[in-house]
């Protein structure tokens, strides 16, 4: 049997990849790791093992020792954190017979910064641009954007750090952050207007499978609800991206409308918070990147599922002598 390690198992990330692995039915011993001991990563994987803090001495040593005590094939990161650590010892994991699923390494360390991947898309002329800046002067950016304009970490994940700025007063509260930490942006469109897409690069400037979404987020800025909707509007877009920064794997895009106009909010290369949600209808990314990492087998455009998606608050409930669900 396939062993498969996920990390940040007791995420929505982590254990929404377990779960949609458990969905798949291939015959796989699936194994979760997490910081927090106090989790419910193991409710939805064979085997769980508490992991050190990402980056710490030690961590990587730790990471090959529990592959080999389980003898994993694949590793999947649950958590960006570990995407980024991974991607930098490629090397090491190879080497110890251990394969990461990891999207193109110059995407990769291209989308961990924001300003870095924007600069990217301006110098290539995209249209799907939004434009951004690193200027501090509030007069300035509030002629150019109007108000409301945002306020973007140039690094992080799930819409964590953004700061919507009405007056120069909330402005003077960030203003020291701009251009090492925080870059600027307008607001484009609207929150109805937000749409996710997960396609799965070929990594020769195509893909193989889309699908798309369109959703609401949370506080947390994950996805709250979610509505099946038709790529196409979206493909061409997504085509371009593809083209010209060679995704391979599972890859997600997000967009915002503006009247008819396509503008891409960001890359994550990697699965994304609603990849349990898109394996309910059909697509299930996690699986098809067991195959293709593990047995180069190239994914096929699944039959997509219409329906409607609304994440709620459950509970996992663990006896003495058993697991209940």
């Amino acid at each position: 049997m396939t062993s498969v390690l996920v990390s940040g198992a007791s995420g929505i990330v982590g254990y929404g990849i377990l779960r949609s692995l458990r969905r798949s039915g291939l015959a796989l011993k699936l194994i979760g790791t997490s910081i927090h001991a106090d989790t419910v990563a193991s409710a939805f994987c064979d085997v769980f093992e508490l992991a050190p803090h990402t980056g710490k001495p030690g961590y990587l040593d730790w990471l090959l020792q529990t592959t080999r005590k389980h003898a994993v094939s694949l590793v999947i990161p649950g958590i960006e954190i570990d995407m980024h650590h991974w991607n930098d010892h490629r090397t090491a994991l190879e080497t110890a017979g251990v394969i990461p699923m990891l999207n193109a390494p110059e995407l990769v360390t291209l989308c961990r910064d924001k300003w870095v991947f924007h600069e990217n898309l301006r110098q290539a002329g995209l249209p799907m641009l939004i434009e951004s800046s690193l200027n501090a002067d509030f007069e300035q950016l509030a002629a150019r954007y109007g108000l409301p304009f945002l306020l973007k970490p140039r690094q992080g994940f799930a819409s964590k750090g953004i700061v919507r700025i009405n007056s120069v007063h909330e402005f003077a509260q960030h203003k020291t952050l701009i251009g090492e930490f925080l870059m600027a942006q307008p607001i484009v469109g609207n929150d109805d207007h937000e749409y996710t897409a997960s396609a799965f690069g070929d990594g020769a400037g195509g893909y193989h499978a889309v699908i798309t979404m369109k959703r609401k987020l949370s506080a947390d800025g994950f996805t709250a609800s979610a509505s099946v909707v038709s790529s196409e509007p979206f493909e061409q877009a997504i085509a371009v991206l593809c083209q010209r920064f060679r995704p391979e794997g599972p890859t997600n895009f997000q967009f915002r409308l503006s009247g008819d106009n396509v503008k891409l909010l960001e890359i994550n290369p990697r699965i994304s918070s609603s990849t349990s949600i898109r394996a309910a209808f059909g697509y299930n990314e996690s699986a098809m990147a067991v195959e293709y990492y593990l047995d180069g087998k190239a994914p096929a455009q699944p039959v997509i599922q219409q329906g409607n998606a609304v994440r709620y608050t459950d509970e996992i409930i663990t006896y003495e002598d058993c697991l209940h669900l």
